[in-house]
């Protein structure tokens, strides 16, 4: 018997109301020019307020998520597989980003590490028994779970700083200062190269999310020339795995695609 579209009804109505709560907590400062993003703590990681507009790109594809679950194809990965975990997700998401907005950064920072442990959980689970069957498994589960899961990465990093690290605009970036942004860029920039290696054709989305933010993070970091240099070598190097999950995305697409068994499919992310 073919799935009704009221099945599992519950969980679809929660998806939708924590959704629209979740694109709630991030509207203001996306749709302004003047929003928060201009006004957080500056930290010597802190990326230009562009980089934040992924946000818009990650609502708009999870609003095709909670649509896409009225489908049969949708209610097997979005229900039957995420389940539960997606409200919990943006409701820890919407917690978190009341606090950094609110500048509580250390509590931030503490749900920045329970985001990125719920998504990462949410990616493992689509990327591990949910592989692609049609374009719309692409576009509203893969897609944005894969840059959703990088750019979390990103956020626990800057919230990190936030947290714990000076203020650039009072203090001059200092030898520890400089080590600690120098091993964040590595981090950012192994975590790109991890993803383009994670399955056999990368993640190019995840990579695409990391890539963006050390572009935006050398585009804004002019204070510290130790700082915006660094960040414009990691910002490269990054390219070098969107290349390479460019040319994954296009072997996979084109008639050389190679059928993959779920382990093969199995993330080394997370």
């Amino acid at each position: 018997m073919a799935d009704a579209w009221t099945d599992g009804i519950l969980l679809k109505i929660i998806n939708i109301v924590t959704y629209f709560l979740f694109l709630g907590s991030n509207i203001y400062t996306v749709a302004s020019p003047e929003g928060v993003y201009y006004h957080g703590k500056e930290t010597y990681i802190t990326p230009a307020p562009w980089a934040f507009l992924i946000w818009s790109l990650i609502h708009l594809l999870l609003l095709g998520t909670v649509i896409y679950q009225f489908f049969p194809s949708g209610k097997r990965v979005v229900v039957d597989g995420i389940s539960w975990r997606f409200p919990l997700l943006v409701v820890l998401n919407s917690i978190y980003v009341n606090l950094w907005a609110t500048q509580h950064f250390v509590l931030a920072f503490v749900f920045a590490l329970f985001v990125s442990s719920s998504v990462t959980h949410i990616y493992y689970v689509v990327k591990k028994h949910y592989s692609p069957q049609e374009t719309a498994d692409e576009l509203f589960v893969h897609l944005p779970f894969s840059l959703y899961h990088g750019w979390t990465t990103v956020l626990v990093v800057l919230s990190a700083f936030e947290a714990f690290g000076v203020n650039a605009l009072e203090h001059r970036a200092g030898v520890w200062t400089k080590v600690f942004v120098l091993l964040a860029l590595f981090f950012l920039e192994g975590t790109a190269a991890t993803y383009a290696f994670s399955t056999p054709e990368g993640d190019l989305p995840a990579s695409v999310a990391i890539a963006w933010s050390l572009w935006a993070i050398f585009a804004h970091q002019t204070k510290s020339a130790f700082v915006h240099w660094s960040a414009l070598a990691f910002a490269i190097l990054a390219l070098f795995w969107v290349a390479k999950g460019t040319y994954g995305l296009y072997t996979r697409t084109s008639g050389g695609r190679v059928a993959l068994t779920d382990e093969e499919r199995a993330p080394l992310v997370g």
